[in-house]
């Protein structure tokens, strides 16, 4: 996929949900209302997908001037956990959204889905299963063969209800009774085959305590959610569309008026390199594989928080891939296109070294410092400028000296000069060694006359370096995060595990590099673009005695031929 002008205005034209909220609009429907809701299940950490999600829905409250809520899908004990509420909350809010006073959650509605469901019973429409899962899936037949009745089915009103009242009372063990709704076991669409709707999970849950003992299955509570809330536009993910007739089925048994929630969906985001499975990703946390859930390999929103990408950023790159009906696969490359483009324009240009060499200007006086002035962003001239010391001893990269270059490498060697950024012209003049014949420091000569790297002869150069001064530099630790899978399809492989494919180079530790003293009292989350290395940003856990920088991404793609949007 190429990025220019035309795909971008192409972003930019009203997706096929906007134009069915604009028939409803057109129609008049919900007396014009537009409310929306982003509903997460609290069972682990927010991955891009979800962002896209978030983007989305309340991106259609702010596009429509309507509505949206925050809704914790909060039916399964035995999986969620307040911290995971509590990380979703501050992912919202770092992307830039607000759900005002509408924070919700499945559990505030525990005792009326209960309530429906014993009427559901006394209506004849629900009725209690005691045999065992496998034998329950069995009889649902398949895709191509109809299902078959429980001997449960006909059980009378009355024993149902004492047995569902048991049930909730925690009479019976987990898993040795379900209530099911009585629907149609000939269906072609298999979850309208009776489904399960509630089950005995004897777990705390996070909220309610130990009030309850039985839990409602999603696709029981979901769509009532929806419909006491008042959302106009359910908007989910593809797999959700053959759901959609029996949300319908159990809104027809509870409805009171002609309103109904208008389920639309959306094919779910698939990148490249990339693992997009909260169980998957919560597998990894807890084999060790990565450092916690905010580890910048991993996908999770909090994870591109640490790593250092821009909520800009994402809901750019949100916009960039639109919304489709076909699943797909997006390169990742476009998500880190997105990063540079943003951080290209906001983040402060400063000079890092990595692999440090040393250099010694041996004309340069002893003991004397000058001044530089460099440029913060070249973007955004607001940024302004500010002062690099300059002195005898200085750090360069490693990889900008060879000592027997090939012919297209220009950069520093014997008897070669280049410019120092915003600095001087150098000329290597010794190459000084150790025993074992390793290269530990560069001398080199200066022309005074050359001073911010300007040639007073207009003799030419074909090479800048970085560098930074010995005695003003500050040291820091770097870590240089790659893609977490070196297989476009970690999961896409039949019988092969996907841990297989981890990429065993996913973080390299630089303890001794020298960075600019500009950065000593930068915060942590601050932004900078290490000038011909890349973009990187300060760690949460750095300090001005211990600094950590994290790289977000090169300064180019070296993966694909997605480079310079070509």
């Amino acid at each position: 996929m190429t990025i220019n002008s035309e795909n971008k205005e192409m972003a930019k034209r009203p997706n096929f949900i906007h134009l069915q909220i604009e028939q409803d609009l057109e129609e008049g429907k919900n007396s014009g209302r537009i409310h929306t809701r982003f509903p997460p299940e609290p069972n682990g950490y927010l991955h891009i997908g979800h962002a896209k999600s978030i983007c989305l829905n309340f991106g259609i409250a702010e596009k429509y001037g309507g509505k949206c809520n925050l809704r914790f899908d909060d039916t399964n004990p035995a999986k969620e956990e307040t911290e995971y509420v509590d990380s979703i909350m501050e992912d919202v809010h770092w992307l830039g959204f607000d759900w005002g006073d509408r924070l919700y959650y499945a559990s505030d509605y525990f005792d009326k889905l209960h309530q429906f469901a014993v009427d559901l019973i006394k209506k004849g429409k629900a009725y209690v299963d005691d045999q065992d899962a496998d034998t329950i899936s069995r009889q649902k037949g398949t895709p191509t063969r109809p299902g078959f009745e429980s001997p449960c089915r006909m059980r009378p009103v009355e024993e149902n209800l004492r047995l569902f009242e048991k049930m909730t009372a925690g009479d019976f063990p987990d898993g040795s009774h379900v209530l099911r709704a009585k629907i149609d076991m000939a269906s072609p669409n298999m979850h309208m085959r009776d489904p399960i709707i509630y089950r005995i999970i004897k777990a705390s849950h996070h909220r309610t305590g130990d009030k309850w003992c039985i839990y409602p299955m999603y696709d029981f509570a979901h769509g009532q959610c929806d419909y006491w809330e008042g959302i106009t536009h359910s908007v989910c993910t593809l797999e959700f569309e053959v759901h959609r007739p029996l949300y319908d089925w159990f809104i027809d048994q509870l409805m009171d008026s002609d309103y109904r929630p208008r389920q639309i969906e959306f094919a779910r985001l698939n990148l490249t390199y990339t693992v997009m499975s909260k169980r998957r990703l919560l597998e990894l946390v807890k084999e060790g594989y990565v450092n916690g859930w905010d580890d910048p390999r991993m996908p999770t929103i909090s994870g591109l928080r640490r790593r250092g990408y821009s909520p800009e950023s994402v809901r750019n790159f949100s916009e960039r891939i639109g919304v489709t009906k076909v699943d797909g696969m997006i390169d990742v490359s476009l998500l880190e296109y997105s990063v540079r483009e943003h951080l290209n324009k906001i983040a402060k240009r400063v000079m890092g070294v990595l692999n440090p060499l040393k250099v010694v200007i041996t004309n340069y006086p002893v003991g004397e410092t000058e001044e530089l002035e460099a440029i913060n962003n070249p973007e955004d001239p607001l940024m302004g400028t500010r002062k690099v010391s300059f002195s005898r001893e200085l750090y360069i990269e490693r990889d900008d000296f060879m000592e027997d270059p090939p012919r297209k490498f220009f950069r520093l060697a014997p008897g070669r000069e280049v410019r120092l950024r915003y600095a001087y012209f150098v000329t290597c003049t010794e190459v000084i060694k150790n025993e074992k014949g390793e290269i530990t420091e560069l001398h080199c000569t200066y022309d005074p006359a050359s001073r911010g790297g300007n040639s007073p002869d207009g003799r030419k150069v074909k090479a800048t370096i970085h560098w930074v001064s010995a005695a003003h530099a500050v040291k820091a630790e770097v870590r240089l995060y790659d893609r977490l899978f070196n297989d476009e399809n970690p999961t896409g492989h039949k019988d092969i595990d996907f841990r297989q494919f981890l990429n065993p180079e996913s973080l390299t530790v630089l303890k001794e590099c020298f960075i600019e003293p500009s950065v000593r009292k930068a915060k942590p989350l601050d932004h900078f673009q290490f000038e011909r290395l890349g973009y990187f940003n300060v760690d949460y856990d750095s300090t001005e005695e211990n600094l950590l920088f994290n790289r977000t991404v090169p300064l180019r793609d070296s993966w694909s031929k997605f480079q310079n949007g070509k």
